[in-house]
């Protein structure tokens, strides 16, 4: 592999001036820049972009924490940062952090040390007032995690509102709901959204909620607990899609037909709802366009450019679709 030392040799010139000629700085002759150019050519030489980056202290790169790829939520969300960022010349290190603290702060340092340009944050644990501190742009997407950092997200509490009242006006006569994490963003918004519609219905209890975890297995067994517990329920509202057929699941273990005997809505609007059997009825977000909206700011922001707010929600859509 040629090297910049190579190239100046068979340009007959310095390595400065081929490293002028490669960052475009400084002045350099017409028939020289031709030489090196020539060099270049010849010996298909490549510049090394980490040495570039640690001079440069920049990379053309952006840092993606995502709490779980296992959800697929967050790879089409993953899709149109990676979109973006390519149309706008960025690379994308995507870091699948678990959930945990530990690990989120692990990546965040190796994504400093290799200067990445910016981060966009879908994160539950690290410190709000640290993130500020940061002497690098950042953009959280699903997430809220202070009002002084630049946001991205949907109404998440209007779209449980939507799901929880169209059970009600399809029939249903007890609606249960299967949160998300009890430290989640957005399973908290979604919880609130169903309380603003049951909670002062004279059928609701408390034992109508349980927890699902946003996964599928573990909703599946929420499930069972809880319609074991509570067999009058006739229609549940999970707090995203992965957690709905889960609930599909637990229904049909136990002999329920979906829609007669109980209707299941979900949230997000992932591509997997509609291949389930039947269908999913969901709240969809704007996945796409919430990553394409985190991307576009980040990069403002890492060329110096001010944004006038730190928030923007985007609005949900209910789809009915056989599961209703």
């Amino acid at each position: 592999m040629a090297s910049i030392k190579d190239v100046a040799k068979l340009a007959g010139v310095s390595v400065a001036t081929v490293s002028r000629v490669l960052n475009n700085k400084g002045y350099v002759g017409v028939d020289t820049r031709e030489k090196v150019e020539n060099a270049i050519q010849t010996l298909n030489y490549k510049p090394n972009e980490v040495a570039r980056s640690l001079f440069k202290k920049q990379s053309k790169t952006i840092g993606l924490l995502l709490p779980s790829i296992m959800n697929p939520f967050f790879p089409e969300l993953s899709r149109a940062v990676e979109d973006v960022a390519a149309d706008l010349g960025y690379n994308v290190i995507l870091c699948n952090t678990d959930g945990n603290k530990e690990k989120e702060q692990r990546y965040l340092d190796m994504l400093l040390q290799k200067y990445v340009d910016g981060i966009i944050f879908t994160t539950t644990s690290l410190d709000p007032d640290m993130l500020q501190q940061l002497q690098i742009p950042i953009v959280c997407m699903d997430r809220k995690v202070s009002t002084n950092i630049t946001t991205v997200v949907v109404n998440n509490k209007k779209g449980a509102q939507l799901a929880t009242q169209f059970l009600l006006d399809k029939g249903c006569k007890r609606v249960a709901h299967i949160r998300g994490p009890e430290n989640v963003y957005t399973a908290k918004e979604r919880l609130e959204g169903y309380l603003d519609i049951v909670k002062n219905k004279e059928w609701f209890k408390e034992s109508y909620i349980v927890n699902g975890q946003y996964g599928m297995e573990k909703a599946i067994e929420a499930t069972l607990e809880l319609l074991q517990t509570n067999p009058e329920i006739d229609g549940i509202f999970a707090a995203n899609d992965t957690t709905a057929i889960g609930a599909m699941k637990a229904a049909h273990q136990i002999g329920l037909r979906i829609p007669e005997d109980i209707s299941i809505i979900g949230f997000d609007g992932i591509a997997l709802s509609k291949s389930t059997i039947p269908e999913l009825t969901t709240v969809a977000q704007p996945i796409y366009e919430i990553g394409k909206k985190a991307a576009s700011l980040l990069v403002q922001l890492i060329d110096g450019n001010s944004i006038q707010q730190n928030l923007f929600t985007l609005d949900v859509k209910l789809i009915e679709r056989h599961s209703t």
